[in-house]
């Protein structure tokens, strides 16, 4: 079995333009980050003349819920599945604070960090659980419901998580994704293939 899937990050919000790191907190879109959804909308409506989407997968945090339903509406699509599991990545002690802010208030951590992304912070998640629940997020994305069940789906994550679900496909780590950048990948077995950025 093989589907299509797009793989979109979410709009902008008030924190990604300050810089800070989001995780797992739970920041709404701004003006900038909803006209980005919209945006996404349009340009996947574009692109699949014919096939549609079938459903829209979303993270549970607000930022990427709100995405998926600006571009549903836009989409016709009228089923939203919302999943946990496609949450952005937990980054623990460094969740809201910006670079600077990580350097100096946990040089340790921080240095850590930069000289070894696997050497995580206080309560953050490691990129191996990141990816297995990514990937277990996608296999159930593809999942068929009946025969005819085949078009594409849309899949609203966040930025460290597209990134790090493509780097284990594909063995390459992505440059950092600009909000509202899409994917499209061919789900073959479980596994990605073809792995295109389209913006």
């Amino acid at each position: 079995m093989q589907r299509i899937i797009y793989l979109a990050r979410h709009g902008e919000t008030s924190w990604n333009r300050e810089g800070r790191w989001q995780g797992h907190t739970d920041i709404a879109l701004n003006e900038a980050g909803l006209a980005q959804a919209r945006a996404l909308g349009e340009f996947l409506r574009a692109r699949t003349i014919g096939r549609g989407i079938a459903r829209i997968y979303a993270s549970d945090l607000a930022r990427a819920r709100q995405t998926a339903e600006a571009a549903a509406a836009i989409l016709g699509v009228t089923e939203i599945v919302v999943d946990a599991a496609l949450r952005e990545r937990s980054f623990g002690i460094f969740e809201g604070l910006t670079r600077g802010e990580c350097a100096q208030r946990h040089p340790d951590h921080w240095r850590g960090y930069r000289s070894d992304p696997s050497l995580v912070p206080p309560g953050a998640e490691s990129q191996d659980a990141l990816a297995a629940r990514m990937q277990q997020a996608v296999a159930r994305a593809v999942v068929r419901r009946n025969a005819d069940d085949d078009a594409p789906v849309l899949i609203v994550s966040h930025g460290g998580s597209i990134r790090t679900l493509i780097a284990r496909a594909t063995g390459t780590m992505p440059p950092p994704l600009e909000n509202g950048a899409v994917f499209s990948a061919t789900v073959v077995a479980g596994a990605l293939r073809d792995v295109a950025c389209l913006t």
